[in-house]
């Protein structure tokens, strides 16, 4: 859509909800946009038992599959354009998803969740080395 409201994105849900069959259960994982979050959202969800909302952590949207297509699409194609109108810019997307679909090839985790969680533990210990010893004495303690 044009816009990304919190009007647009209901309707979206709305799609969501007539296109799955009424038996099963929806899975919503979405991040943490404010749009995602406003009364009128919160509303239309609390009023479908069926949906189960999943967020993903806050500057985690490389855990997002959404968003790891947009950097796809930003790579492979927007980056390397021109684009004198919104039309001409609409245009290249929708080629470049139609080329995308007629071949499309799954992400894949290139790392094990272990690596990942060592990964973070390093990026934690290097950012805030004070807080995470004092946590390590603290917990070695049994305090």
């Amino acid at each position: 859509m044009l816009r990304h409201r919190a009007a647009e994105f209901r309707k979206f849900l709305d799609e969501i909800e007539a296109a799955v069959p009424s038996q099963l259960d929806v899975d919503l994982v979405m991040d943490n946009y404010a749009t995602h979050k406003t009364p009128l959202i919160r509303k239309w969800l609390a009023k479908r038992p069926r949906w189960h909302v999943h967020l993903t952590p806050t500057s985690s949207s490389w855990l997002n599959q959404v968003e790891r297509f947009f950097a796809l699409l930003t790579d492979k194609k927007i980056r390397r354009g021109v684009y004198r109108s919104v039309a001409a810019l609409s245009s290249d997307i929708a080629s470049f998803i139609e080329r995308h679909n007629a071949d499309p090839k799954p992400f894949r985790w290139t790392n094990s969740a272990d690596d990942i969680l060592a990964s973070i533990e390093r990026f934690c210990r290097y950012n805030a080395p004070a807080q995470h010893d004092a946590m390590l004495r603290t917990s070695a303690s049994g305090h």
